[in-house]
């Protein structure tokens, strides 16, 4: 798994679905982000090892860019801006 950016965003919400399994990380995201308005970031954290295809593939499908992208002690962390 290749981290796209390593640097730190500030974000607009935080989404925490640590111990939750697909494909909930992503159907909760999708709720969320729709709160956003364009161009703000959200964050979300999830122990999922499937969310990394899910998340790229879903923010390719939706529009949304995925700004970050990183794992560290079996946390996955993404940060999307809304499209």
């Amino acid at each position: 798994m290749s981290t796209l950016v390593t640097t730190t965003t500030t974000t607009t919400t935080t989404l925490d679905f640590k111990g939750l399994s697909c494909p909930l990380p992503i159907v909760k995201t999708a709720v969320a982000i729709k709160q956003l308005a364009a161009g703000e970031l959200v964050e979300v954290l999830a122990t999922d090892a499937g969310s990394v295809a899910d998340f790229t593939a879903w923010s390719h499908a939706t529009g949304n860019q995925l700004v970050e992208r990183t794992a560290e002690g079996g946390v996955y962390r993404f940060v999307i801006r809304k499209g």
